[in-house]
């Protein structure tokens, strides 16, 4: 009975095998069949520029200051009440132009007193001149001391001299007078009047308002000595006049370009730097007194080379490198070498050539080795980034 047991003990567990078996080769069979499948996910779009050869001049790249030609700060010179406010805040205004009226009567009164004074001066003198030549005519006969005659003369000096005196003291007053009239003395933008009408006014008043100059304007940037030494090479002795172009906050390029026409005597020992002044047009009033813009200098002879934007250089640990798909469409990392910076371009010194394509957009949605589907950019030149004139 116990062999019969063992008999059918067995046969139950060669059934259950039999059972599983197939049931293991029918999921084998699955999974091999899903691991054959291919997927069917489109390959993402990226969009990509075709290298091109131009001509680049050799820049070098600064931080700069918008700086006023001219600024004037507007005081009164003289104390009165404010009278008279003849512009219109924020406008511009031409040298000449009254701005400002201070209270006049006072003034005007003391005028009319002076030219009184002058007046009087002016007939004593014409009394001790008649006087005094009388006396002289009288000396001659002996008919008074010749004492008298010195005192007659002394005392026509001494009325010339008050008429000094009072015409001083005119010119004084009608300065003075002057002054109640404040008008611009340049031409330019005007600021806020700081004072209302109907305010006393006075040497102790501060700013009444400013007047900003704006065509043209400067620009101010500081330059190592050793930028400024690679520039005097660049230049090759030459001579030729540097460029300077301006790039405004929101990236776009100034339309009107500059020149040097400035450079500092003297090198600031805390930074080593030298302070380089640009002027530039400004006749649309772009560029404004105190804004911070980026320069680019160019001096030398244009050369030959391959500028991307911006948007397609990628930055790790190991340096600037770009995406380029090849001719199968699949992407590759490429190290490369940077030049000077074009506004929104970058110039490639080394690791692309002519012809090559580099992705400008969708580039977070790939990496090496993948195969994309590349379209050609609208544009070469980023959206805002006007063409350099």
């Amino acid at each position: 009975m116990k062999c019969c047991a063992g008999t059918a003990a067995r046969l139950d567990r060669w059934r259950l095998l039999g059972l599983v078996w197939p049931v293991a080769l029918v999921s084998v069979a699955a999974g091999s069949q899903a691991a054959e499948t291919p997927s069917t996910a489109p390959p993402p779009a990226v969009a990509v520029i075709t290298t091109e050869l131009a001509d680049v001049t050799p820049s070098f790249g600064f931080n700069g200051r918008v700086v006023a030609q001219d600024k004037v700060e507007l005081r009164a010179r003289v104390t009165g009440f404010l009278d008279k406010r003849e512009f219109e805040e924020g406008a511009d205004v031409q040298a000449g132009n009254l701005l400002f009226v201070i209270e006049r009567d006072q003034y005007q009164a003391v005028v009319d007193q002076r030219q009184a004074e002058l007046a009087s001066a002016e007939a004593n003198k014409a009394n001790t001149g008649a006087q005094l030549k009388r006396g002289e005519e009288l000396v001659k006969n002996g008919n008074i001391p010749k004492s008298e005659v010195d005192i007659r003369r002394a005392n026509d000096q001494m009325a010339a001299a008050a008429i000094q005196e009072a015409q001083a003291a005119l010119e004084q007053a009608q300065i003075n007078l002057g002054y109640t009239d404040i008008q611009a003395p340049i031409a330019g933008r005007i600021s806020r009047a700081s004072v209302s009408i109907g305010n006393l006014v006075s040497l102790d008043s501060g700013v009444l308002a400013t007047i900003v100059s704006q065509d043209p304007i400067y620009i101010t940037f500081p330059v190592s000595q050793r930028q400024l030494l690679d520039y005097r090479r660049a230049q090759g002795g030459a001579g030729a006049a540097p460029v300077v172009r301006v790039t405004l906050p929101d990236d776009t390029v100034y339309q009107h370009s500059g020149k040097i026409d400035f450079l500092g005597v003297t090198v600031d020992q805390s930074t080593d730097t030298v302070t380089v002044r640009a002027e530039l047009p400004n006749p649309e009033r772009v560029l404004v007194d105190g804004q911070f813009v980026g320069v680019q200098v160019e001096a030398g002879k244009p050369e030959r080379k391959i500028a991307i934007p911006q948007a397609a250089l990628q930055v790790d640990q190991a340096g600037p490198y770009v995406m380029v798909v090849d001719g199968q469409d699949k992407v590759e990392a490429r190290r490369v070498k940077l030049g000077a910076a074009e506004g929104a371009q970058a110039v490639i010194e080394d690791g692309l050539k002519e012809g090559e394509r580099v992705i400008v957009d969708g580039v977070q949605k790939v990496r090496p080795g993948m195969v994309v589907a590349a379209a050609e950019a609208a544009s070469a030149t980023p959206a805002g980034q006007e063409a350099k004139p």
